[in-house]
């Protein structure tokens, strides 16, 4: 990795301390009786058998205790209990540059395995590091049949394809297996175009907000600014699915689970959706309480549950079950300005939809001038504890899942540059953030001679 993990010099808030929390408003707008806050406690909490281990009467256990309790039965750790200490081990030390282009930087993402990190630039330019030779550069490609800027990226599974998207129906594909550091768009390697807008039922042309690669390699899904959502076959070499999904621009897409059977949509329509291409053609179901916009979602991957950023300045966590089969709003949009060019308005910071079927909501971030990325933090080193999001203030926002406090604020100290997406690593306490003055930047958790037990006591 080229970097020692060890323990970072940071305060963790008491409870008595609210000033860095999340407004108490959040806690109004959570359904406590979800199972999904029980699952990630069971997930991230010391198990029954350590905190009996360590004689624990309160359910309160430091990290020292832990290890402890563990050399004492002379076994190693439970998933919950890996879980309880590196969801302590967040990655609040930086900036530390990676890179640093000469125009916007719109994507940052980990490989799924953490080896690669994957950053995608306005001007024509994607660059892939490995992750394990010091962040190197692995390949740098020129891209091809650009249109304003590359919006979005997707790895191939076994992490051989990479495909890139732009405001233009063509999804490229390169491959990152070869030797050649560089790859020049259709001089040094081939560049296959994939045309989605090559299907009956499309009348003019597009852009692509939104790719996914299926579980399996085989497909890509896409989300458009023709209110539509695509599946490409892969094997086939053409569209196999065009669904006209919502009444608006379909900002992002996401497969539920590795089945690839269930997918969701965001739109600036202001709606979630659900898909089951087993009933193609129909909706299996709808999710209001955005007041404005989707600008991104992620899976848990469970096929149950997932979260939602919008330009109504809130990230909000969803449980399928809780749809409804329609539309039910009382009008379509609650908002009325621009997040592309004005600050957002005051009295729209209390509104609250009157039919939200959200799980919880939490704010505090801004989503302005681009759309926003938020994401669960890692299943294997948190338990997915929290949900993490890019900020139009320089900033990324770690939010705790359960009670809805921000746990962390990443701040670049760059005065109002957007932070559009953001990634932690799978398995080690590093978080990677892009903003729109070109920087890619990582966060680590970095030791120092500090260690004070009472301050890493948490429930």
């Amino acid at each position: 990795m080229g970097d020692r993990i060890s323990k970072p010099e940071m305060d963790y808030e008491s409870d008595e301390s609210s000033e860095s929390q999340s407004p108490p408003t959040n806690q109004q707008t959570f359904d406590l009786q979800n199972e999904i806050f029980h699952i990630t406690k069971l997930r991230s909490n010391p198990t029954e058998t350590l905190l009996k281990t360590v004689r624990s009467r309160n359910g309160k256990i430091s990290t020292v205790r832990m290890l402890s309790g563990r050399e004492i039965k002379n076994r190693g750790f439970s998933k919950s209990d890996s879980s309880c200490v590196l969801s302590r081990c967040l990655p609040v030390n930086g900036p530390c540059e990676i890179d640093k282009q000469s125009t916007r930087a719109y994507v940052s993402q980990f490989s799924h395995d953490g080896s690669l990190l994957i950053a995608a630039f306005q001007g024509s330019h994607i660059r892939i590091y490995d992750v394990e030779k010091d962040w190197k550069v692995h390949k740098d490609i020129l891209a091809r049949s650009m249109r304003w800027t590359i919006t979005d990226t997707s790895l191939s599974p076994d992490r051989q394809l990479l495909a890139y998207a732009s405001m233009s129906p063509i999804v490229n594909i390169v491959n990152i297996g070869t030797s050649a550091r560089e790859s020049y768009a259709n001089i040094t390697d081939i560049h296959e175009g994939l045309d989605f807008s090559a299907h009956e039922d499309v009348v003019y042309a597009f852009g692509l907000f939104s790719v996914k690669f299926s579980s399996d390699g085989k497909e890509i899904l896409a989300g458009s600014n023709d209110d539509s959502i695509y599946i490409y076959d892969l094997q086939a070499n053409k569209v196999s699915l065009r669904l006209e999904a919502h009444s608006s621009d379909v900002n992002t897409v996401a497969f539920a689970d590795e089945s690839s059977h269930l997918i969701f949509s965001g739109s600036d329509d202001c709606l979630c959706k659900v898909w089951d291409r087993r009933c193609i053609g129909q909706v299996a179901g709808v999710l209001n309480g955005h007041l404005d916009g989707i600008t991104c979602i992620d899976s848990r991957a469970d096929g149950r549950y997932f979260i939602s950023n919008g330009k109504d300045q809130a990230v909000k966590l969803w449980d399928i079950r809780k749809m409804t089969s329609t539309d039910h709003r009382e009008r379509t949009k609650y908002m009325s300005w621009d997040y592309r060019y004005t600050p957002f308005p005051e009295q729209y910071k209390t509104m609250r939809h009157p039919s939200d079927q959200s799980v919880a909501t939490y704010k505090g971030h801004s989503v302005l001038r681009t759309l926003m990325r938020c994401y669960f933090s890692p299943q294997y080193s948190t338990g997915q504890k929290y949900i993490y999001t890019g900020s139009h203030d320089s900033c990324v926002y770690i939010y705790d899942i359960v009670t809805g406090d921000r746990v962390a604020k990443l701040d670049s100290h760059a005065s109002q540059i957007a932070v559009r997406d953001c990634s932690w690593h799978p398995y080690y306490p590093i978080l990677v953030n892009c903003s729109w003055d070109g920087l890619v930047a990582r966060w680590q958790f970095e030791g120092n001679s500090r260690y004070d037990d009472d301050q890493m006591e948490v429930n």
